[in-house]
This record gives C-alpha cells, structure tokens and sequence, in this order.
C-alpha cells in the first residue's frame, strides 16, 4: 500500500527522466489523470495513454518529453503531504523560477496551474512545482 500515491507517481517520472526513459508506467486514479492533463496542457509531457489491467484498475503510460536529448522536466517536487497539507490563497502562491515553472494546485475549480488559479483569483492546495 503506498501512503502518498502523487509523491510515487512524481518519483516514477524522475527515476524515468534519469534512466532516459521513453514512457513510464503510473496505476491510475482521477487526480493523476487531472495532474497529468496539466503536465500534458503545459507541455512538460508529450501523451498518456490508459492501460487497463483488470475491470476496476488501469496504468497510465506516460510519454515523456525530451529536447536535444535532454528532458524538458528538469525536477518535480511534491510540497504538500498527507501528514502536512499545505493550502495558499490566490496572491499567495509561490511561483517556481519566478514563474518560469510550473506549481500545481488543487482547488475547487479542479488541479489547475499557478497561472490560471491566479487569474480566475482561486486558491488552494500546493501539490508541487515542476521545472
């Protein structure tokens, strides 16, 4: 049983990215699927597709990204755990190399990035960064 299934997906991508995988495996659920549909709308992957395993459980393969050789995710990092959520208002969302990153939150309008929860002025919970 794993206590922090976004914290295994975001090591599976980089134990992926650091062995030059071209996809990596993830088993599914609806939050990862939203999550990898940010990655995917930022464009820090290239596609996922699902891979069903029996009638209630399926992976997602995630084609990962690469430029020159060298992976478009340079580190993704998970901030709020289950022992310690971590929840920011809207002008309070800390921004990854002065925005040039990506940080995903978790509101009410669904798993958005900083820029769009800024703009529609929703905070929310702080999952992580990527850059």
């Amino acid at each position: 049983m794993i206590t922090d299934p976004i914290a295994d997906m975001f090591a599976r991508i980089k134990n992926a990215i650091v062995r030059k995988k071209e996809f990596v495996k993830i088993p599914g659920s609806k939050f990862k699927k939203a999550i990898l549909d940010l990655l995917k709308k930022e464009k820090y992957i290239l596609d996922y597709s699902i891979e069903p395993l029996s009638e209630y459980s399926y992976n997602f393969v995630v084609k990962l990204k690469y430029y020159k050789g060298k992976s478009v995710i340079n580190d993704i990092v998970r901030l709020s755990k289950p022992g310690r959520r971590i929840y920011k208002s809207y002008n309070e969302i800390p921004k990854v190399l002065s925005g040039m990153g990506l940080t995903i939150l978790s509101t009410s309008k669904g798993v958005v990035s900083h820029r769009e929860a800024i703009k529609n002025k929703v905070g929310g919970e702080v999952i992580g960064f990527v850059y």
